[in-house]
């Protein structure tokens, strides 16, 4: 919860559904000019205009351009804003934690963040700390405590065998010398259905079937984050409809363009890695 003084200071107004800003003597600090006004922290808000976002002040003063299609509130206290390939993670000040330069930003277990850029995975810490650079095939958390690795094309698995939730050293390169993790390398079998096998029923089926469309999810997240992601008004409103096939070919391009994904990424990598062992066997 927000101090007392802090959530009594401010009050969101409205007028000819438009949202602003005012004190608690309902003197009016930021006009009524955003389509929507979503707390940030104790001293900032998400605003949108018309199907943009960005940050303001509790002054109103602009803290992030409002020029984003994509926005969500992460933990309370950070705001998520991005375009296609410009996703950053900001705090109340407008400072980005993360840089904007990532094709999505997504919270992990222990506060830590999966970043993908240019088809490949990364981890960065809620400090903006870069823990693993982009240049793994996937990462996925099955558990609390455990973090799955995909590095051409083979999968390795570090559990934190003494706490309940994993958090990746400052220097992951200690991690296989560290007694409180078991770093582990899985021998799956990667066959044909969009790359990925899994090695028990319950912790790979979700990812199994996840991976099966990527193109139509990140349509309709696209789409419906374009409406505010306000449920209401994706009940409503079905303007968005006429747009599905436009953007679902520019997203279905964009993972027909990925070296890493495809039904047939698992099969290629096998085969790079028996000529690997061919060549070192000679």
């Amino acid at each position: 919860m927000f101090p007392l003084s802090a959530m009594a200071e401010y009050k969101i107004t409205s007028e000819n559904n438009k949202f602003g800003l005012c004190d608690e003597s309902n003197n009016v600090i930021v006009e009524p000019i955003y389509n929507k006004i979503i707390r940030l922290g104790e001293k900032a808000f998400i605003v949108q205009k018309r199907t943009k976002f960005g940050l303001i002040n509790n002054k109103g003063e602009i803290l992030v351009p409002i020029k984003y299609r994509h926005v969500e509130r992460v933990l309370g206290k950070y705001a998520k804003l991005g375009n296609y390939s410009d996703f950053g993670l900001y705090d109340e000040t407008g400072f980005p934690i993360i840089a904007p330069v990532y094709d999505s930003i997504d919270l992990l277990f222990g506060g830590m963040f999966l970043t993908y850029k240019n088809f490949k995975y990364g981890v960065v810490d809620s400090k903006g700390k870069v823990l693993l650079d982009n240049m793994f095939e996937d990462i996925y958390m099955p558990k609390p405590n455990v973090m799955m690795i995909l590095y051409k094309g083979q999968w390795y698995e570090i559990e934190q065998v003494k706490a309940d939730t994993l958090t990746l050293p400052d220097d992951v390169k200690t991690v296989e010398t560290n007694p409180d993790y078991k770093v582990t390398s899985l021998m799956v079998n990667t066959g044909v259905v969009s790359g990925y096998s899994f090695l028990t029923f319950t912790d790979y089926l979700i990812k199994l079937i996840s991976s099966i469309s990527p193109a139509h999810e990140d349509t309709i997240d696209e789409l419906m984050l374009s409406q505010g992601a306000d449920t209401v008004n994706i009940l409503i409103k079905f303007t968005w409809l006429p747009k599905y096939p436009f953007v679902y070919a520019r997203n279905y391009y964009k993972y027909m363009r990925n070296p890493a994904s495809g039904p047939l990424s698992g099969v290629r990598q096998n085969l790079i890695n028996k000529i690997k062992r061919i060549d070192e066997e000679e």
